[in-house]
């Protein structure tokens, strides 16, 4: 029995055995055939890749073999979890780099996309070839249809209008490129050569420049006429870095071996341009160049510029005949250099306007009452922005209200724009809102002073498509041409109302002429100021009074917390 029993147990086993074999097999092939159908749906074969591409041999029978025993329950929810979860099913992806890259518009850094998260210029613009005209969305391929009209349409405005009559020089010239930074940093240098290509390239495509406007021919400023603005260790140091391959003057002031030469080739395009104005050769100017200059002072280079070409082209102006000189400086940097040349000197009148904010914005100097010492009180005038995101509207009330009026009674001789284009909207470091309108009408509003007689220096301004835009609406209106837009009846904002109510009631000590003006809008500022006020605790008390309260029990309550006449309530009660 004992041997029967063990037969029979021994027979029991091997059926179980059997039976555990063909699940085995049973699982095995399932996975098999699991694993070859999703080969065939992604044009594998059986076998499978590893990420470096190298073929793997199938496994997976293999691995079915080495299963562990499984329960009918255990290979439903197996079943179960693999019909929800589909991870295993997508393919292998192969790895995506993101190219780092840098707009050529406004240097700003992007990852992968072809068009700046920033500004939305294309990766491959055709900005340096064709300036503003050019697609911001599209690679360069060439004007666009609109472009090649736009282009047509401003040769044909030019065509009455051409270099040998025109009465509107520009100095420019391509040496001027080789300033550049030469040490490899984690980001490009706002103050590039392609700040200038952009905007020749603008002109160009218009047919501004070549075309309607002439040239004149370059050359270096002689070290005597820049010891009339600057030391002679300043001067000095400036050359030295002609014999340096990189260096710094500030950690964002550099200089190559090319930067010496730009520096006095900028500067004398700048006192030629004047001293032609002057002397009645040429209308008005534009110089195109760089490296800027209103942050150099007597002593220092710093903030981008080497030497100040404004005070540079003051000066000439002077020997040329000039005796009072107006510089009339909107970049959105105060022009610490050029107030410092300046500040004792009745003969030329500073006037800047400029984001502030408290002395929290680069560089830190130009608050209201900064007015000039030793005697030459009142001829800085400083207009300070205490916020960012200043446009048109502020810029042209201060125009209307602090500079025409200050600018009209001191009848200068000649008119000088220390125009940096950072205070355009779409600049990175500006961050204000001032359209090419703007700066046409800005221009226009200064060319009747002394008989139009107006040079335009290139400051700063750092995203192409801004500066090139700009530059090209401010030398139409030295070609003659109307602003585009009128914005004569503007409202400033609430805190450019109160700075030019600062800077009105600082300045009315020195010009009597704004009086009048401060008086009117300081009346029109309280008047607005008690509005507001008011506006506010209606909105209050709108907010803390239901308006069901009005027709319910409550209505007494509601009436006299929204001000009205209690008997007034009463008697409408019939109590």
């Amino acid at each position: 029995m004992i041997v029967a029993e063990n037969l029979h147990s021994s027979t029991e086993q091997n059926l179980i055995l059997e039976t555990l074999q063909m699940t085995r097999l049973a699982n095995g092939e399932a996975e098999i055939s699991h694993h070859k159908s999703n080969n065939e749906v992604f044009g594998k074969d059986a076998s499978t890749d590893d990420v470096n591409g190298n073929t793997l041999p199938d496994v997976s029978s293999k691995k079915a073999g080495q299963q562990k025993e499984m329960t009918f329950q255990d290979v439903y929810n197996q079943d179960l979890d693999d019909e929800d979860d589909d991870s295993d099913w997508e393919p292998l992806q192969k790895n995506v780099e993101l190219v780092k890259w840098f707009c050529t518009n406004c240097t700003m850094v992007n990852l992968g996309d072809v068009n700046c998260d920033i500004c939305g210029e294309h990766r491959e613009s055709g900005i340096l070839r064709h300036g503003f005209l050019a697609s911001p969305l599209l690679p360069d391929s060439g004007l666009t249809e609109i472009d090649s009209d736009i282009r047509e349409r401003h040769k044909d405005t030019g065509s009455q209008d051409s270099a040998s009559n025109s009465s509107t020089a520009v100095g420019f010239d391509e040496r001027m490129l080789l300033h550049s930074e030469i040490q490899l940093t984690s980001h490009p240098h706002p103050e590039r050569p392609d700040r200038i290509r952009a905007i020749a390239a603008s002109l160009a495509t218009a047919g501004i420049f070549p075309g309607r406007c002439y040239p004149i021919p370059a050359r270096e400023i002689t070290r005597e006429e820049l010891q009339m603005v600057h030391s002679l260790e300043h001067v000095e140091a400036v050359d030295l870095t002609g014999h340096m391959f990189s260096s710094y003057f500030t950690p964002d002031t550099y200089a190559n071996e090319h930067s010496a030469r730009a520096a006095r080739l900028a500067a004398g395009l700048c006192a030629d341009l004047a001293s032609a104005i002057v002397s009645g050769r040429t209308k008005n100017g534009f110089a195109l160049v760089r490296p800027p200059g209103h942050h150099a002072g007597i002593k220092q280079a710093m903030g981008f510029c080497l030497h100040n070409n404004a005070a540079v082209a003051a000066l000439a102006a002077q020997v040329s005949g000039a005796k009072k000189v107006l510089i009339v400086d909107w970049d959105v940097h105060h022009g610490n250099g050029t107030q410092e040349i300046f500040e004792q000197n009745k003969s030329v009148l500073y006037i800047s306007l400029h984001r502030h904010e408290g002395g929290k914005f680069y560089p830190g100097t130009g608050a209201a009452d900064e007015v000039g010492t030793m005697g030459a009180e009142g001829y800085c005038v400083n207009v300070p922005w205490s916020r960012g995101g200043v446009g048109d509207n502020d810029y042209v009330f201060a125009f209307q209200h602090v500079v025409l009026p200050i600018a009209s009674a001191f009848a200068p001789d000649f008119t000088i724009i220390s125009a940096g284009f950072d205070a355009a909207r779409g600049d990175p470091l500006g961050c204000c809102d001032v359209t090419p309108a703007g700066y046409a009408k800005m221009t226009d509003m200064l060319t009747d002073l002394c008989g139009g007689k107006l040079l335009v220096i290139l400051e700063g301004g750092y995203n192409l498509r801004s500066i090139s835009s700009s530059a090209t609406s401010v030398i139409k209106v030295l070609l003659g041409e109307s602003p585009g837009c009128e914005l004569d009846n503007t409202s400033p904002s609430r805190s450019g109302l109160q700075t030019v109510l600062e800077v009105l009631k600082i300045q009315s000590n020195y010009w009597p002429v704004l009086a009048s003006n401060f008086m009117k809008l300081q009346s029109q500022a309280r008047m607005h100021s008690i509005e507001n006020k008011r506006k506010q605790i209606e909105k209050k008390r709108r907010a803390v009074t239901p308006m069901w309260w009005k027709w319910g029990r409550k209505g007494l309550l509601y009436h006299f917390l929204n001000g009205q006449n209690r008997h007034a309530y009463v008697k409408r009660k019939g109590v």
